[in-house]
């Protein structure tokens, strides 16, 4: 039986929207996070923004009439804060989500990935279970209602999984570009790494998959629970990676690389079973146009496309914490533990096998 944590009603009688903090202001807030939760305003409402000190809160916060601050305490201080959303750099999201808890707040969003280590990764989880707060990662994929739809034929049809096969080829990603640049426009500020030391190239694909593969990592440990070992992880130019692991038996395949001026965003999972083909076609990020495409291809050559929904799965995830600040639903706090230590594991294993390939 699953680990829970117990949500409840805030409000007596009639429901007030849960007033939400959000630390981070950078492009992901501006593109996505705003826009979200302004179309689940029966549940949510901004009533605080922070930044780092860029001056970019306020900006944002005159959008939406809500106060902004330079970096986080005043924000975890405000009381009409009681959902804090954590939009931040990898780095700062375990100390962040701890920080939150110990201000006393009842939910947090927390932008993948939720740790960068296993030791924070059980940290996080342990001190959010001891208080009892609601917590939910932001993996969109996850939510989106076109892979309950391939979950649903998977488990209908009683298939056997063969492999999975991500897909990602994405446009220019500023976070990524700033750590990993060979763009000939930002070099003067970020020089190029050395692709031809191992170390380096370890660091690139192991922060790769916890920044980018980490969208996919929970259904991919869904579909293949036990990892056994990864077969080859490489990066691949100007920013991605190539890796292939086993688990439960199951081939995984990851690529993902980002192209300046490339073709339009594409991303696509694909799980092969013993008797047909299930494709999940994931809208480009940061678009609010409904959920994936699903197909699905027979042995005999059939295609059968799903329609798709309307609602996307960022919408979709924020549902699913109002469900738990609600309530309605409870938080499965070793199940999202077991997702984070998935990535870190792989993420590791990966940066390992760099390393010594390239040293071979």
């Amino acid at each position: 039986m699953p680990d829970i944590g117990v949500g409840g009603a805030w409000f007596e009688g009639e429901r007030m929207p849960r007033g939400v903090g959000v630390i981070g202001a950078g492009p992901g807030v501006a593109a996505l996070h705003l826009p979200t939760i302004a179309r689940v305003a029966d549940h949510f409402k901004i009533v605080h923004i922070a930044d780092a000190g860029s001056g970019r809160a306020e900006h944002l916060a005159a959008r939406t009439g809500a106060a902004h601050s330079a970096g986080s305490a005043a924000l975890l201080a405000d009381p009409r804060v009681d959902v804090v959303a954590i939009c931040s750099p990898p780095e700062q999201h375990a100390a962040q989500v701890m920080a939150a808890v110990r201000a006393g707040k009842r939910a947090i969003f927390c932008e993948k990935p939720l740790a960068l280590t296993r030791d924070e990764a059980d940290a996080v989880i342990r001190t959010c279970r001891d208080a009892g707060v609601s917590l939910l990662i932001g993996t969109n994929h996850l939510f989106d209602p076109a892979w309950g739809r391939a979950t649903h034929h998977l488990i209908a049809k009683g298939v056997r999984v063969q492999t999975v096969r991500v897909m990602a080829a994405l446009p220019p990603n500023g976070r990524y570009h700033a750590l990993v640049t060979e763009l000939e426009q930002v070099q003067g500020a970020h020089p190029r790494p050395d692709m031809s030391d191992p170390d380096v190239a370890a660091a690139i694909v192991r922060r790769l998959l916890l920044g980018l593969g980490v969208h996919d990592l929970p259904i991919v440990r869904d579909l293949a629970p036990a990892l056994e070992r990864v077969v080859y992880a490489r990066p691949l130019a100007p920013i991605g990676y190539a890796v292939g692991f086993i688990a439960d038996g199951v081939l995984v395949q990851l690529n993902a690389v980002m192209l300046p001026g490339g073709a339009d965003a594409l991303w696509r999972l694909t799980v092969g079973t013993d008797s047909d083909e299930v494709d999940v076609e994931f809208r480009p990020a940061f678009t609010h146009d409904g959920s994936a495409l699903v197909r699905v291809v027979t042995d005999s050559g059939r295609v059968v496309e799903h329609p798709r929904e309307e609602v996307d799965g960022y919408v979709a995830e924020w549902r699913a914490l109002a469900a738990l600040v609600d309530g309605v639903e409870v938080v499965e706090y070793d199940a999202l533990l077991a997702d984070a230590l998935y990535a870190i594991d792989l993420a590791d294993a990966a940066a390992d096998a760099v390393r010594v390939g390239m040293r071979a």
